[in-house]
């Protein structure tokens, strides 16, 4: 294979150091290889998200003539920068020329390639952060269960549903498959109920400590006619057949006696038709923006024609949007002391889920995020995740930039990225080195608080159930358990999956839970490598180096004490063998080979479909 007469690896530290993301102010230096006999000018080429591209002259210097350096400040306000290499030359028929370098065609970072084209470039990322934003140790250190309430546990003696909707229906067993009516233009004309309450999440809270779970994260939970709720009609009211704030108000009490806190969901964006704000069907009598352009709430939302066309999520009727830059509306979400995110947070709940976070302006979620800081204690910080489907820092929504996770906005948000990432792998869409770079590409993208924050997940209500996604294969979900427990991030596990519950598109992902008739073996997979994870500081805060070796992936997690977990998965279906000397090691670093020599010396062999998990000491 041929040689590259240019070499730059941003993961490196002999290239580009710092690692990853940076703060404002901060120095970064870079170095590139450069091994052309006549070199005339070495440039590094940066840009600062928005801006004109600025060249920095860079210098060969020291022992090696072939090194080029240069340094170069960051500055505020926080936010992206892009770079590439301009490398000027003379080849062997005396003429000019230029080439550059940028990131490689899969578009992660590491080792680039050469171009010719200067349209055609793939420029690296820096992500550059106002100030270090930790979540809260009890976030971070714990284990998250995701519970769609209707389909949870029904708490009532012989589970009789609590004050039922009109025009829905209820299944006759807890067995029944979910299933929308719909009419014929699609929309869903009768909303179907399982009873599932909270109550019901109050009498399994000793199944749930014993799983090992330490957070509980609730779909929403506030008056709305559908059974997911996420059409809000009144976000002062628990809605009646989940219970009354009462109910809720010991729900709190009796998962803080049981160590867990609780995360709500804010579906800030849009509310229901059929709300007290809209009221398009005047179940909240004459009164809303559709019924009275004298309303209170007329202004928080945009007519085309009144009053029946207007802005409405992904266009669903049933789902008009708010305008997020209503003065009033900012006052009633989070700005009055009697706001909705002061009312509920003053209840003792550990923080927010913000659903559909890039559709809410940045300084929209900076305001949630202070209004939820004055009820944080010293030992009892809460937390702010956003549901974003992408790798966050560099998402673009609406033609605009996003700065969540810069500082002072979202702690983590949901890491799909990473669930997109187990599938694939165990699925043999990428193989193992693939998913080193793409996670070490994240790695150096988040700054180190977020990449720690993020809520991961195999499965959530808005996805096909992870062992339907596997074909049923126990020994892969396995894997894919494991792996969630132990890759960077905090795990959330959804309802169900660990009951080996199955499911495809929604509804048919929100079953309801299988009490007693429960997966035991898919159980212990879950409650073991919870286990591991609530035992292991490394796993919960530890520094993430992800590498391959052939078809293994493997990685160590380390907080930098002298001890290190080490964790090689093999996700096919032959015996494979770790060896030293197929270790790909994305830095290009010394460390990583002499830890697992020490830790696996000449090798260990991994089974098909399993994995090695160690913990040891590599100090002196």
């Amino acid at each position: 294979m041929e040689t590259s007469p240019v070499y730059f690896n941003s993961w490196s530290e002999k290239f580009r150091r710092p690692f990853g993301a940076v703060r404002t102010g901060q120095n970064i230096y870079f170095s590139i290889e450069v091994n052309f006999s006549q070199v005339l000018q070495v440039r590094l080429v940066m840009q600062k998200d928005g801006h004109p591209f600025e060249e920095i002259e860079m210098v060969a210097g020291g022992e090696d003539a072939h090194i080029y350096k240069c340094k170069f400040a960051t500055e505020e306000p926080a936010g992206l920068y892009f770079y590439h290499f301009k490398i000027e030359f003379q080849d062997d028929r005396g003429s000019n020329r230029m080439v550059y370098y940028g990131r490689a065609e899969d578009d992660f970072g590491g080792s680039g390639v050469l171009c010719n084209d200067p349209s055609q470039i793939r420029q690296y990322q820096i992500t550059v952060y106002a100030q270090r934003d930790p979540a809260p140790e009890w976030y971070c250190h714990g284990v998250i269960y995701h519970i769609f309430v209707d389909r949870f546990n029904n708490g009532n003696r012989y589970h009789t549903i609590d004050h039922p909707k009109k025009n829905s229906f209820i299944y006759a067993t807890e067995e029944d498959e979910p299933y929308y009516i719909r009419d014929h233009e699609g929309n869903i004309v009768r909303w179907d109920f399982f009873g599932g309450n909270l109550k019901g999440v109050i009498d399994k809270l000793h199944y749930l400590r014993g799983l090992g779970v330490t957070v509980l994260y609730l779909s929403p939970i506030f008056e709305a006619s559908s059974n997911h709720k996420y059409n809000t009609a009144d976000f002062r009211h628990i809605d009646p057949m989940f219970g009354d704030s009462k109910t809720f108000q010991k729900l709190v009490a009796h998962a803080k006696n049981a160590g867990m806190h609780i995360i709500l969901d804010g579906v800030f964006n849009h509310v229901g038709a059929d709300s007290i704000y809209f009221n398009r069907f005047k179940r909240y009598g004459e009164d809303g923006a559709f019924n009275d352009r004298q309303s209170p709430f007329y202004d928080w939302f945009s007519f085309h024609h009144y009053p029946d066309s207007y802005d409405c999520w992904w266009n669903i009727s049933d789902l008009p949007a708010v305008d997020k830059s209503n003065e009033g509306y900012r006052d009633f979400i989070y700005r009055s002391d009697e706001s909705i995110v002061d009312m509920w947070t003053e209840t003792g709940i550990g923080g927010w889920r913000l659903d559909v976070a890039d559709e809410l302006p940045d300084d929209f979620i900076a305001g949630i995020r202070a209004a939820m800081e004055r009820h944080a204690s010293l030992n009892d910080g809460k937390v702010l995740i956003g549901e974003v489907w992408e790798d966050a820092s560099n998402k673009m929504a609406y033609g605009k930039r996003r700065h969540y996770l810069e500082g002072s906005m979202l702690h983590g948000v949901m890491n799909y990225p990473f669930r997109k990432m187990i599938l694939d792998l165990l699925l043999e869409r990428i193989n193992a080195r693939q998913a080193a770079r793409l996670s070490l590409t994240l790695k150096s993208n988040y700054p180190p608080d977020a990449l720690l924050a993020n809520m991961n997940n195999i499965g959530t209500h808005d996805t096909e159930r992870i062992l339907s996604c596997l074909s049923g294969d126990k020994m892969k979900l396995r894997l894919a358990v494991w792996l969630l427990m132990t890759l960077p991030g905090v795990p959330c596990v959804y309802y169900g999956d660990e009951a080996g519950l199955t499911g495809g598109k929604d509804p048919d992902n929100r079953r309801f839970f299988p009490w007693g008739h429960e997966n035991k073996e898919i159980e212990s997979f879950f409650r073991e490598a919870i286990r591991a994870r609530r035992t292991d500081p490394n796993l919960q805060s530890g520094d993430y180096l992800p590498f391959s070796a052939g078809r293994l992936f493997g990685f160590i997690r380390t907080c930098g004490k002298g001890d290190i977990t080490a964790t090689i998965f093999n996700t096919t279906l032959e015996n494979q063998r770790f060896e030293l000397d197929q270790l790909m090691d994305e830095t290009n670093g010394k460390w990583l080979f002499s830890v697992l020599q020490k830790v696996f010396g000449n090798g260990v062999n991994v089974s098909p479909l399993d994995f090695v998990i160690t913990k040891e000491s590599v100090s002196g």
